[in-house]
Order: structure tokens, then C-alpha cells, then sequence
């Protein structure tokens, strides 16, 4: 059995923070798989059900950030599930949006709801860090953090829960390398195509110096062949 957490808080007014990216890819992977409702248990919404055969259980703990640790502490206690199949998706302000990076064991980041895990369940779990950039200043990152997606960032959310839910599989086996190619692979913009690898245009060539002859305009022509005629009269 597999445990994936979602971080956030909870209600319906910070259900769209960049905070709450974690309980959203949750939410996303349960209704890719047809997971159950959710339900209360643990101080968290809860649902049990299976992933490509796997049994796992999602949750998303309504303890609030800072006390992220309780629930997790709890539902693992309860199902016995160790911390190598523990597997907890967060926020992470110091990757690009849309960027995501998995690893197991490490520190806190400074993350309010891993400072609250770590003491109690150990450091072992997977950790999958999805990138909602840094807005520049450390005095603007609580307000960045406790704010909503703007409507041009759906542009790489949506595709990126959607890729989470879809190869949700992967992070269950371990295979953590493959799941952020994927990533990667789905957030992928036009854009930001390697530039070094474009076709160079071709070098512009001048056209060559017109001469008096192709240059010669209507009015031009009208004349020298007046001035001719006159010429040709006083000889």
C-alpha cells in the first residue's frame, strides 16, 4: 500500500493558492483513477483506491500547513505504511513554474508542511517538488504563495496535473527518473524550443546598383524621346 499526500489548507478559500498545487494534483489523480469520494478521517480527506492494480490512498490533510505532519503521522500509523511508500507532492517557490524535481530523503526547503512531517514520520519519503516560481523579493512570498493561479499560469497547470494523474503509476513503482520526463515532455511550450538548434536564415544579399537604363520611369522615357524628336528636327 501506497500513501500520496497532497499538501495544502484547507476550504474553499485557499483552494486555488499556488500553495495548494499538492491537494490539487491529489484531487487530479483521483479523478483520473475513479477513486471514491473523499472522506474524513485523520483531520484529512481521505480516499482509498487502486492505480494501475496498486492500492493507494490519497490524502489531504485539513490540518493546515504548518501542522501537515499530524495527519500524515496519523494515517500511516494507522495502515502501517513505512515511509518509503509515502509519496508527498507540495509547492516548491525556488523551481520555474511547471518545473517538477523527485527525490526521496533531504531537507525541509524551509516548506512549512515538510517542517511538520519530518519530525514525525522521518525524512525517507518521496518528495515531489512542482515548481510555482519565485516572485523575486523574500517580503512578496507569502503573499505569492497565499495568492490564486493567475489565468495565463493554467496555461502549464493544467497540463502538468493532468500528467501527474496520468503517470501517477510511476511514482508508486519509484520510478522517478521516467516520471519527470513526462513532466517535462507535457509542459513543454513552442516557445522554448532550443533556439541553437534552428535553422539559421539564410545571409541577406543586396540587390545589384540599378543602372540608368532600369531606373527609367515613364516620365523619364517620355522625355528622352521628345528631346530625341526635337533633335532629330533641328538637324
Amino acid at each position: 500500500m501506497h500513501l500520496i499526500v497532497g499538501l495544502g489548507n484547507p476550504g474553499a478559500k485557499y483552494a486555488r493558492h499556488r500553495h495548494n498545487i499538492g491537494a490539487m494534483a491529489v484531487e487530479a489523480i483521483a479523478a483520473h483513477h475513479n477513486f471514491p469520494p473523499f472522506k474524513n478521517k485523520f483531520n484529512s480527506k481521505l480516499s482509498d483506491g487502486k492505480i494501475d492494480g496498486h492500492r493507494v490512498l490519497l490524502l489531504k490533510p485539513e490540518t493546515f500547513m504548518n501542522r501537515s505532519g499530524d495527519a500524515v503521522q496519523a494515517a500511516s500509523k494507522f495502515y502501517k505504511t513505512p515511509p518509503e511508500n509515502i509519496i508527498v507532492i507540495y509547492d516548491e517557490i525556488d523551481l520555474a513554474p511547471g518545473k517538477v524535481r523527485v527525490k526521496t530523503g533531504g531537507g525541509n526547503g524551509g516548506h512549512n508542511g515538510l517542517r511538520s512531517i519530518d519530525p514525525q514520520i522521518g525524512t525517507g519519503y518521496m518528495r515531489v517538488r512542482l515548481g510555482i516560481g519565485h516572485p523575486g523579493h523574500k517580503e512578496l512570498v507569502n503573499r505569492h504563495v497565499l495568492s490564486d493561479f493567475h489565468k495565463v499560469d493554467f496555461e502549464w497547470l493544467d497540463p502538468l496535473l493532468a500528467a501527474i494523474a496520468e503517470n501517477a503509476a510511476l511514482l508508486v513503482t519509484g520510478n522517478a527518473a521516467n516520471f519527470m520526463n513526462k513532466m517535462a515532455l507535457a509542459t513543454k511550450r513552442p516557445g522554448n524550443a532550443d533556439k541553437s538548434a534552428q535553422p539559421k536564415p539564410a545571409p541577406r544579399t543586396l540587390p545589384a546598383r540599378p543602372t540608368s537604363e532600369s531606373v527609367e520611369g515613364p516620365l523619364a522615357g517620355m522625355l528622352k524621346k521628345l528631346f530625341g524628336q526635337n533633335n532629330k528636327q533641328g538637324k
